[in-house]
């Protein structure tokens, strides 16, 4: 499968299992799971994809996708996306103590915003956060210049904040307050 065809059809299945499940007639289960049949029958009938979604692709994308953002269930029967989700869900995450630093990379133009009032999940469940600056600029870069946070997650853990970890390793938490955050400066 082409790099293009890959990209379209995990866009396709990003909105579908994160965003918009009942815009193609799904009903997310308990995790965030849906069944794959059920999916396959629905993005044949709702979609105008270039190519068809068939099993074979599905699993391609889950195998390959360089941030996991999907994940089948241990008998193959069932997918979900593993964080990122708008619609109401409860992705059953247990609660973990995080490593002492956490990264969230975001672009320029959020940064006085974030100083101000600390990271907010906007639209989300969780603000999303990684283990190492790199990943964090990485994110950050995908809307112009980043901004990369360090967060003090191991003192807002000590503190009563609940973080999880999502099955491909980033971490989640309801918000960030301005007092556990420190920018890290780029280095030239």
């Amino acid at each position: 499968m082409d790099t293009q065809t890959l990209k379209t059809l995990s866009k396709y299945l990003s909105l579908h299992l994160r965003h918009q499940p009942d815009a193609i007639g799904l009903t997310l289960e308990p995790g965030g799971w849906v069944a794959i049949e059920e999916l396959l029958v629905a993005s044949a009938t709702h979609s105008n994809l270039p190519v068809p979604l068939t099993r074979d692709r599905l699993e391609t994308i889950v195998a390959t996708s360089d941030k996991q953002r999907f994940a089948m269930s241990p008998d193959g029967t069932r997918i979900r996306a593993n964080q990122g989700h708008s619609v109401p869900i409860d992705l059953q995450l247990t609660p973990q103590a995080p490593p002492e630093i956490l990264y969230h990379g975001t672009a320029e133009r959020a940064l006085v915003a974030i100083q101000a009032e600390g990271l907010k999940k906007m639209a989300r469940h969780h603000v999303h956060l990684s283990a190492n600056p790199d990943t964090a600029k990485a994110v950050g870069s995908r809307h112009g210049r980043p901004v990369i946070f360090q967060v003090a997650a191991a003192t807002m853990h000590r503190d009563g904040f609940r973080f999880y970890c999502s099955t491909n390793g980033v971490w989640l938490v309801e918000h960030v307050p301005v007092e556990y955050l420190n920018t890290m400066e780029e280095k030239p």
